[in-house]
């Protein structure tokens, strides 16, 4: 496949995922927190059976098998119900800028955890990146801390999943490229959330699915934005320009609020966009501060 066009896929698969907070809300809104992300798993696991296929499992090391399941279906856990547990849209978008934070804790416990070169850049990367969630929490107040713990309070679950969604995240992006030995596991960890969030589902009393055609359509489109965009990000990681698409896939979170807001129906304040900006900004940093080292140290080699 040409570089350009496996590039373009990629792409799409940004566009998709950025599209994933406003549709986990829409369906929650009808189907219910719990039932709508079984449905939506369910959903997605077929669509990647029918495009990317049922994996071997049996050249799976071990430990991927159940270190990679147990992350995944754990932070699809946590970033599926803290949306489905919003109590607004406005809020919906707020929980979903929490858990973008992912980016660059996940350049950070490479540093730690693979002593990956970087530069002294990364500080301030998570510096901006943190202190943008406190923007977007701030409401109209921009960076208040008051303001900020009345927001997290008002729905303690929702932030508190989407936080340890983005810990998770992290740890399962560096975790897995070590142990995963080139496997990809992305079908089966999609059954097993499913399959965990419809064991939750039938445990325990769940509100009554409201069927309507907004619910159905936003379900549609939340199963291919989740299923077609791994299959789609597949394909531009292994045959287009990883680079690009990595400086790209960092603005996902301006690009995600922009789709929720639109599809929420919700207005943003200033200092929102301001927020949404700088954890962008500095998860970019982040990534630019390894890059750079990457950068010199070819140089050097060449001279």
């Amino acid at each position: 496949m040409p570089q350009k066009k496996a590039t373009l896929i990629g792409f799409i698969a940004i566009l998709l995922w950025s599209a994933i907070v406003g549709l986990i809300k829409s369906v929650s809104e009808g189907f219910g927190p719990v039932g709508g992300a079984a449905l939506i798993y369910t959903c997605s696991a077929v669509l990647l059976l029918c495009t990317i296929g049922f994996p071997k499992i049996r050249r799976f090391p071990v430990s991927y098998l159940i270190l990679g399941s147990v992350l995944f279906v754990c932070y699809e856990l946590c970033l599926s119900l803290s949306l489905g547990f919003t109590h607004s849209g406005r809020q919906a978008i707020e929980v979903g800028m929490v858990n973008y934070l992912w980016p660059s804790m996940t350049i950070l416990l490479s540093v730690i955890i693979n002593r990956q070169r970087t530069s002294p850049f990364i500080i301030p990367g998570i510096i901006l990146a943190i202190a943008g969630i406190g923007f977007v929490l701030g409401g109209d107040q921009g960076f208040s801390v008051a303001e900020m713990a009345n927001n997290v309070m008002d729905n303690p679950l929702s932030y508190g999943l989407a936080f340890s969604g983005a810990i998770i995240w992290a740890v399962y992006c560096v975790v897995t490229k070590i142990i995963a030995k080139g496997n990809n596991g992305i079908t089966l960890f999609f059954i097993l959330t499913a399959l965990t969030l419809w064991v939750k589902f039938f445990s325990s009393p769940q509100p009554e699915f409201v069927i309507s055609w907004h619910a159905g359509i936003s379900l549609l489109l939340a199963a291919i934005a989740m299923g077609f965009g791994y299959a789609a990000w597949n394909v531009g990681i292994l045959h287009g320009n990883v680079t690009v698409l990595a400086a790209a896939s960092y603005f996902i979170p301006i690009v995600s609020a922009v789709l929720a807001a639109f599809m929420l129906n919700s207005h943003l304040t200033l200092s929102f966009w301001q927020g949404t900006a700088m954890v962008s900004l500095g998860s970019l940093l982040c990534w630019w501060s390894t890059r750079s080292v990457v950068a010199k140290k070819l140089s050097n080699e060449v001279t």
